[in-house]
C-alpha cells in the first residue's frame, strides 16, 4: 500500500464505453464512504465520465484526474485518462472503435499495478466479440491477465455471499470440455482454491466440493468415466495428504438441496455448471475473482449489458462488491503468505 495512505490503491478499468461499464462505477462510487476505504483510480477517460454522469443526473460525482503516475488524491475518485482522441459514445451499440478504448484502460492499468502504483484490480465489463483481435487475441479478462502476470495457471472463481464457485474449465466449446479434464489440472484446480481460501479468504481448514462432469456425477460409470477414471482418483490423493475434499456431487442435486452451504469453496467442472447457479444463488452481489496470480484482480460477475447501457437501469451491486472484496483479499495478503 502507498506510504501516503494505509487505504489501499485500487485502479478501476472503464470497460467497453458503450455498456454499463462507467455507469455502474459512477453509482458506486457516488457512496462517499467507499473512499474511506479504499482510494480508487478510474482507468479511462474524464469525458466519458462527464458524459454518464451528466446523462444519469449526477451532477455531484466529482472526481480528480491524475497528472502523474501514482499521485492520487486520497479522499477523491481519480481519473487517468488513458487516450488523447475523441471517440463517439453511443449507449448500446457494440464498437471496434470503444472495444480499443477498453483495451487501452485495462493496458494502462496492469502496468500501473506491475509498477507498484497499485494494490490491486478491479476490471470493467468488455465485448468479447469487439475486443478480440491480434492485440488480444483471449477469451476474456482472465486468460489475459494469466499471462500478462506470467502466473502459468490461474482459478476463476465466482464470490458470493456464502458460496465460492471455482472453475476446471472456463471459456471453452462445450464440445472441448472432456479433453480438459484431466487428473493435472483437476488437481491443479482444486490446489489453486485451497491456497486461495487460506491466504485470500483466511479460512485455516478449508472444506472443498467437486462436482462430476456427467449427470449424476457419471452414475458410477453408466453415463460417463470421467468420475471414476479422473475425478475420484484425485480426490482420493488429496484426501491421504490430510485436504478436507469431497465428491464428486451430481450437480443439480448439490445445489438444489443446499449441499452447497456445507462448503467452503466448490469446484465446478465447465462455466456453465458453475455459474448458472451461481448467478441463480447470487446475481445481485456475486462477482468474479481470479485467484493464482500475483496481483488482486475482481470484476463484477456481469457484462457489458448492452441492453441497459444509457438507460440509467443497471444495478451497481456486483460493481461496489467486487470493490469491497478487492480491498479484503488486499488486506487479508497483507497478513500472511501460504503454500500448500
Amino acid at each position: 500500500m502507498s506510504s501516503a495512505s494505509d487505504k489501499p490503491r485500487i485502479g478501476i478499468t472503464i470497460g467497453d464505453l458503450n455498456g454499463i461499464g462507467a455507469e455502474v462505477i459512477i453509482k458506486a462510487l457516488s457512496d462517499a464512504r467507499l473512499l474511506n476505504l479504499f482510494t480508487p483510480v478510474v482507468y479511462g477517460s474524464a469525458k466519458v465520465l462527464s458524459f454518464y454522469r451528466k446523462q444519469m443526473g449526477l451532477e455531484d460525482f466529482n472526481y480528480s484526474q491524475v497528472k502523474s503516475k501514482g499521485q492520487y488524491f486520497h479522499k477523491s475518485v481519480n481519473v487517468v485518462n488513458c487516450w488523447e482522441d475523441v471517440i463517439e459514445i453511443n449507449p448500446g451499440q457494440p464498437s471496434k472503435q470503444t472495444a480499443k478504448a477498453a483495451l487501452l484502460s485495462l493496458k494502462r492499468a496492469v502496468e500501473d499495478l506491475k509498477e507498484g502504483h497499485l494494490d490491486g484490480l478491479v476490471t470493467g465489463p468488455i465485448d468479447k466479440n469487439t475486443i478480440h483481435g491480434e492485440e488480444f487475441p483471449y477469451q476474456g479478462h482472465t486468460e489475459y491477465l494469466t499471462q500478462e502476470f506470467g502466473a502459468g495457471q490461474s482459478l476463476m472463481l465466482m464470490v458470493g455471499e456464502g458460496l465460492r464457485v471455482g472453475l476446471v474449465t472456463e471459456h471453452i466449446p462445450v464440445k472441448d470440455i472432456p479433453s480438459f479434464i484431466t487428473k493435472e489440472r483437476v488437481e491443479l484446480k482444486i490446489r489453486l482454491m485451497e491456497l486461495s481460501l487460506k491466504q485470500d479468504f483466511m479460512i485455516s481448514k478449508p472444506k472443498i466440493a467437486v462436482l462430476g462432469l456427467n449427470p449424476h456425477a457419471g452414475d458410477e460409470g453408466l453415463l460417463g468415466k470421467e468420475e471414476q477414471e479422473v475425478i475420484k482418483p484425485v480426490i482420493n490423493d488429496l484426501k491421504t495428504k490430510g485436504k478436507l475434499i469431497f465428491g464428486p456431487f451430481a450437480a443439480d442435486g448439490f445445489f438444489a438441496s443446499g449441499q452447497h452451504s456445507k462448503f467452503d469453496g466448490v469446484i465446478a467442472m465447465y462455466h456453465d455448471q458453475g455459474l448458472v447457479a451461481f448467478k441463480t444463488l447470487s446475481f445481485e452481489s456475486g462477482i468474479n475473482y481470479t485467484a493464482g496470480l500475483p496481483y488482486v484482480r475482481t470484476s463484477p460477475d456481469h457484462g457489458t449489458a448492452y441492453n441497459l447501457a444509457g438507460k440509467n437501469m443497471a444495478s451497481e451491486g456486483s460493481m461496489r462488491q467486487a470493490m469491497y472484496v478487492a480491498c479484503e483479499i488486499i488486506k487479508n495478503r497483507a497478513q500472511q503468505t501460504i503454500e500448500i
